[in-house]
């Protein structure tokens, strides 16, 4: 049995601190004198805990001294050991959070200062955001909408290596998948043998493929079915591990059986196209010149008569109720540039098949740190 891949150390709070100073200076910028961070990717971000979904819960970080976290008291042993803070108020189960939130900021004497909110955030609802507002009767509300997001976008070298990490469970758990594909097989055998490698290669998360194959191979989200594969079928799959939070991705598809000729050229015509797409992700390279490569490539080759969806998006933290990050998306008006050590999920579609890579944006031009040779398997 190959070792696991090897693990990079954790986040030292070093790192925290140089997060935690870089939003604070944005605070300051704002006239931000506390902020309720509640979105899962920045509580963990800056506070290195992640909460459950079971009720609301916030990191709350002032200008000056330390955070402190509103958590489920249920959680706080969690807490103690994932975070690098120490200062927590743990709300019990019948208590009403929102209210434990704005009293703990009144009580750290911000009641009547300017307190920022995340209102793109995914846990801070209408209702709960009219409530926190309305127990902050002299606060003024300031919004915080897309900072966090775009704060996360250059990846540190411990970042990359937790995206190299799940890289290359991505790369193993597909070839493991593969192995396993063949006429006769039910596709949930497939995935069984995909998720039992993912999880020992050092996945975090349970839902780790999106999985096709036969008819229903050109659905790239299509729900597991219960299909025993068939001589002339093409299996798509489509890695989705997490590794301490951070997620990187691959889509690969394997011909049950020898492929046709004619998936043999749409698949190595959009492996050229995705080379020449891959080549131009330098830093300062305009997003939409990016996606045009291939936008524009795949429909000159008549491999698809529209291309509507995006041609890559942002990896890196990803928790629930999310699966996709589509802070920076490709697509033919994006109106932004690579910078470099940002990673995105790029990916080419045509076919009934589906080609796609882990990049990191690079002086050289993008770096796959996903490995696993790019062809159609069979």
């Amino acid at each position: 049995m190959t070792p696991a891949p090897i693990f990079p150390p954790r986040f030292p709070v070093d790192e925290f601190r140089s997060r935690l100073a870089a939003l604070r200076a944005i605070m300051a910028e704002r006239r931000v004198d506390l902020l309720v961070v509640d979105q899962f990717e920045h509580m963990v971000y800056f506070g290195g805990h992640l909460p459950t979904a079971a009720m609301y819960q916030a990191l709350l970080v002032p200008l000056a001294g330390e955070p402190v976290a509103v958590i489920r008291a249920l959680d706080a042993p969690v807490f103690s050991e994932t975070s690098w803070l120490s200062d927590c108020v743990a709300i019990g189960d019948g208590d009403n959070p929102v209210a434990v939130v704005a009293q703990t900021i009144i009580a750290k004497s911000h009641g009547a200062g300017t307190v920022g909110i995340e209102r793109d955030s995914h846990f801070l609802t209408v209702n709960r955001a009219l409530e926190l507002e309305a127990r902050l009767p002299d606060a003024r509300i300031a919004d915080f909408s897309g900072v966090m997001w775009e704060m996360r976008q250059v990846k540190s070298p411990l970042e990359l290596a937790c995206l190299e990490v799940a890289a290359e469970i991505c790369d193993r758990a597909t070839a493991a998948g593969f192995e396993a594909a063949a006429a006769g097989v039910n596709e949930r055998e497939v995935c069984a043998a995909i998720t039992r490698e993912a999880l020992r290669c050092g996945a975090d998360n349970t839902r780790l493929v999106l999985m096709a194959s036969g008819p229903r191979s050109a659905a790239l989200h299509g729900a597991l079915g219960h299909r025993t594969l068939a001589e002339g079928d093409i299996l798509h799959v489509e890695m989705v591990p997490h590794f301490r939070g951070y997620t990187s991705r691959i889509m690969r598809p394997k011909s049950i059986g020898a492929p046709t000729d004619e998936q043999l050229r749409t698949a190595e015509a959009m492996i050229r196209i995705q080379d020449e797409q891959f080549r131009a992700m330098k830093p300062g390279a305009q997003a939409r010149e990016v996606d045009r490569i291939l936008r524009e490539g795949i429909l000159t080759a008549g491999l698809r008569d529209s291309y509507t969806n995006v041609t890559g998006y942002t990896l890196g933290l990803v928790f629930i109720p999310r699966t996709s990050d589509f802070t920076r998306v490709f697509l033919a008006d994006s109106d932004w540039r690579l910078e470099e050590n940002s990673v995105f999920h790029m990916y080419a579609w045509a076919g009934g098949m589906a080609f796609s890579e882990t990049v990191v944006v690079t002086p050289e031009g993008g770096r796959c740190l996903t490995r696993m040779e790019r062809r159609l398997f069979s």
